[in-house]
């Protein structure tokens, strides 16, 4: 059967976040229908059974690969990929998201590999999703490659830091570039609208205001 329009999106999405659920996929593909996880497992286990996509059923609901995913039916990094695919539907849902790459590298090898890197209503970020417990060392480890990538000069602006977890981690320094915690994006735009000061107006469009 020839691919579709949206098969085509599906198998893309797989692509570029490695691995989602299915509920994932039926909010991003199948929205507006009137049962979108029904519609979502048909066209799912059709792609499956032509070959155009892979699935773990070790998870439920099930998780789904691209075609050009290498990655173990139960690898440990799946929970990491499905928390950056949560960071992208919420950041999608606020609006205004113009971009949106998974893991990208910046600068030489060892230097800045980011979960995230975003436009949020035209303000870069890049995003740390935390979901296991980093020590004092490995996280100061990971901002002395940020400021490298800072003195390097190659990125301007250069983008805002958000590291997202429940744990608050002691980053306290004075860094050459802005860096925020908060536990989820929601929560972080929230905390910048009770101080009044996250949004400004101009010919660009609505930009956000960060310190």
């Amino acid at each position: 059967m020839r691919l579709t329009k949206r098969d085509k999106a599906i198998i893309s999405d797989l692509n570029k976040f490695r691995v989602m659920d299915r509920d994932s996929i039926a909010e991003l593909h199948f929205a507006g229908l009137k049962n979108p996880n029904y519609a979502a497992n048909n066209v799912l286990l059709r792609l499956l059974r032509d070959g155009h996509i892979q699935r773990s059923t070790a998870f439920v609901p099930y998780v789904y690969f691209g075609p050009d995913v290498n990655m173990k039916k139960n690898s440990a990094k799946i929970g990491h990929f499905l928390a950056i695919v949560e960071v992208y539907k919420e950041i999608r849902r606020l609006g205004q998201l113009d971009t949106f790459l998974v893991e990208p590298k910046y600068g030489d090898k060892g230097k800045v590999e980011p979960d995230i890197y975003c436009e949020y209503r035209k303000t870069p970020f890049f995003i740390e999703v935390q979901k296991t417990v980093y020590s004092e060392r490995q996280m100061s480890d990971k901002m002395a490659r940020y400021i490298a990538l800072y003195n390097d000069g190659i990125l301007k602006p250069f983008p805002r830091v958000l590291i997202l977890s429940e744990q608050r981690y002691a980053i306290d320094a004075k860094y050459p570039m802005k860096v925020f915690q908060a536990q989820t994006f929601s929560g972080f735009i929230g905390s910048l609208n009770k101080d009044q000061r996250p949004i400004e107006k101009g010919n660009a469009g609505i930009k956000v205001k960060i310190g």
